[in-house]
């Protein structure tokens, strides 16, 4: 069905007349502008209750347990979910959603942040003459058009290169990706194109240059998963949805059928996680769109179910800017056990990623040491010698869980489905399960398709094709200079508002602190090397931001982006989060220890730190072992085989270096692997020998110690004469 409206969406009504009146390129514009009409056509019809001001988390909950009945009900705040809401509460449906944890918390914020079609399945839709797989990437590829439009702040085009290094794979590759762009059709970003080698590497410097043929350049569209998911989930709200994060289903409600006499789900007993309230949401339709956790709900429907979801981890890892060109992805199409490696610039760090590994299902999955690694040995691969791959350059890592399905209808349960399924119970339980985030959009209409004819809703027609999400209206490329002229904000600062928050970037500069300097006027950054500021604490509240992990993780990205960053502002964000909430000291706590027990198992803070343990081999040779050694006793002056804050202090106030003592007990106690407040010889040589190795990079106190013997070394011994005399 979904694929049969995709293919009517995609076909050129009455084309060949207005191709003969026009041409080619006109008639792309033509219904570019014919698309772009309807869609402001399409908006204008719809209500926004709530277009100036957002419902609090209170007033949302309050409408949850307090409206008589609603039409739908849906269990999940992912893309797929938020995405069945904003259609149902658009067809003119009232309607809820209910999320246990935070919206985008699971898969749909561990994505690999690309919006496309699929290159791969493309592949196989063609070598394998598969009709459904080929209407699967054509459908991908009218969303992946229809998401770039609809959120332009949050999305762009990304160009991808594809490196080939025999001569006979450059038509095959060329032939494939052009098929890509024809299968996109009008909708095709731009046009993929043949580098030579000289250009390839002009374009991507860091690509490893031995037997290179050439490449291939391909578009495809990137997007801050999260913030897109959110968008979607405040879009909904915005147009009259109840919607609620960190509010659970305890079990499903049900009633007697009088046509049927068996039961019908008719709602579901929910619990606010915050405070444990219990209240019943009355619903005619109640959806799961619980990604890796259907078979929980629809145990919950009948305990008799068979599992559907077959989950799968995919891990990711972030490392510095400096591996990938700012606007330049790379495409490994044959990794060495024949996956995927995708490597993209992204937030102006570089991702790669993914695996894919039967797992099972949690809510808090942890990238392994063994995925990690896999990856660092994939991007050596492909990335020149010069450029030395080192684990310890893995600022953050995690792993999010594919929800792969098979079709419980289908006779042979045990083969997953290719692409989404939508399924209802005898008792009415709709479920959609499986597909990609590319196709949230049309997995909903789909969903409320099913939805509506099954409980014979009385609904409009679908209108999410082309509305406009959170942020998207008032957005230009060139919103940021406003900001900068208007607020006198950083225009790294400015730029990252514009593109994250869109429209809603005002609000945003509005709240921001006087810094009491020059410049910037405005806007405090919680930490130094991101432009992320204090004031979208507090905006993240307004947007639901219940946890300090909710602002590190999803409102802003800066847990998935660097763990020690992250776990620097935690303090900060902590502090502003409590003045605002009215937290207790208990709760700040609390606060602070979840938020840095998420960045160390499910960030791969973990896997990080535990590259530098007790246990540590010392891999030095033993000149290198006399040379760190002689650097250790110039802070070590007294001989005592360890050294403390104190001597360090010391050395750098002989160098006239000032560091504030709480920073130096941070950077001694990276280091300090028992936790004595000293770090000891072997602690130190098993420092550098990690360093070495490649295992630990950016440590500070490797960086300062070596800055300060450098320091000290071109000073030379200090005369009597000089010294000012003596005995």
């Amino acid at each position: 069905m979904a694929f049969r409206k995709a293919l009517k969406r995609t076909a050129v009504v009455g084309g060949g007349a207005v191709a003969a009146a026009f041409g080619l390129s006109q008639l792309i514009e033509y219904r570019k502008t014919q698309a772009r009409l309807a869609h402001v056509a399409a908006e204008a019809e719809l209500k926004v209750p709530f277009a100036d001001e957002l419902p609090t988390r209170q007033a949302q909950l309050a409408a949850l347990s307090s409206t008589e009945e609603f039409d739908v009900l849906v269990v999940g705040g992912g893309a797929t979910g938020a995405g069945c809401a904003l259609d149902a509460v658009t067809r003119n449906l009232k309607t809820a959603l209910v999320e246990r944890n935070d919206f985008s918390s699971g898969t749909s914020s561990r994505s690999t942040k690309l919006i496309h079609g699929g290159v791969r399945y493309l592949q196989k839709a063609i070598m394998q003459l598969d009709y459904e797989q080929y209407m699967m990437v054509k459908e991908a590829l009218h969303e992946r058009a229809n998401l770039l439009e609809i959120a332009p702040h949050l999305s762009a085009p990304l160009p991808i290169m594809l490196p080939v290094y025999k001569w006979w794979q450059l038509p095959y590759y060329w032939a494939g990706i052009k098929m890509y762009d024809l299968v996109a059709g009008i909708q095709c970003l731009k046009s993929s194109y043949v580098l030579s080698k000289t250009k390839a590497l002009e374009l991507f410097p860091m690509l490893k240059k031995d037997k290179l043929v050439g490449a291939i350049v391909y578009y495809d569209g990137q997007h801050n998963d999260a913030r897109m998911n959110l968008a979607i989930a405040l879009t909904a709200a915005r147009y009259g949805a109840a919607v609620a994060n960190y509010t659970e289903v305890v079990h499903l409600l049900k009633a007697k059928d009088e046509q049927t006499g068996g039961e019908k789900v008719c709602g579901a007993r929910c619990r606010d996680v915050i405070t444990g309230q219990e209240f019943d949401v009355k619903a005619k339709c109640v959806i799961n769109a619980t990604g890796p956790f259907t078979d929980s709900l629809r145990k919950m429907d009948n305990q008799k179910n068979q599992n559907i979801c077959q989950p799968s981890a995919g891990v990711h890892i972030v490392i510095p800017g400096y591996y990938s060109p700012d606007n330049m992805g790379l495409l490994d199409p044959a990794t060495s056990d024949g996956r995927v490696i995708f490597f993209l610039p992204w937030e102006k760090m570089t991702i790669a990623g993914t695996t894919d590994t039967p797992t099972n299902v949690t809510a808090h999955p942890i990238p392994g040491e063994d995925d990690i690694n896999f990856i660092l040995r994939e991007v050596r691969n492909y990335l020149s010698p010069d450029v030395e791959v080192r684990r310890g350059d893995v600022l953050a890592a995690w792993s999010g869980i594919r929800p792969l399905v098979t079709d419980p209808s289908s006779k042979d349960t045990q083969s997953i489905c290719r692409n989404h399924i939508v399924s209802i119970s005898d008792s009415g339980l709709v479920t959609i399960a499986g597909g990609k985030w590319t196709t949230y959009r049309s997995m909903a209409e789909e969903t409320l398709d099913a939805s509506v004819k099954a409980h014979g809703l009385s609904a409009e027609s679908c209108k999410t094709v082309g509305l406009m999400l959170e942020g998207a209206k008032g957005w230009t490329p060139t919103l940021y200079i406003r900001l900068v002229q208007d607020y006198g904000l950083e225009n790294e600062v400015a730029q990252h508002l514009a593109s994250t928050y869109g429209g809603k970037a005002f609000d945003v500069a509005k709240m921001a602190q006087v810094t009491g300097q020059r410049w910037p006027i405005v806007g405090k950054r919680l930490v130094s090397e991101f432009p992320y500021i204090e004031s979208e604490v507090l905006y993240a509240i307004r947007e639901y931001a219940c946890t300090a992990i909710d602002v590190i993780a999803r409102r802003t990205r800066l847990g998935f982006l660097n763990v020690q960053a992250a776990d620097e502002a935690l303090p900060r964000i902590v502090q502003i989060m409590g003045k605002e909430l009215d937290w207790s000291q208990e709760r700040r706590t609390a606060e602070l220890e979840a938020a840095r027990k998420f960045l160390y198992h499910e960030m791969g803070y973990r896997s990080r730190s535990e590259q530098l343990t007790k246990t540590s081999e010392i891999n030095l040779d033993y000149q290198e072992v006399i040379r760190y050694k002689k650097r250790f006793h110039k802070f070590d002056k007294e001989s005592k085989g360890f050294i403390t804050t104190v001597d360090v202090q010391q050395v750098l106030e002989s160098i006239n270096v000032h560091i504030d003592e709480n920073s130096l007990h941070e950077i001694l106690n990276e280091v300090d692997l028992n936790k004595n407040g000293q770090v000891e010889i072997d602690e130190f040589l098993q420092l550098m020998s990690a360093v070495k190795k490649g295992q630990v990079s950016d440590s500070r106190l490797a960086i300062l110690m070596k800055t300060a013997e450098e320091t000290l070394d071109k000073r030379g011994p200090v005369t009597v004469d000089r010294s000012g005399g003596g005995v």
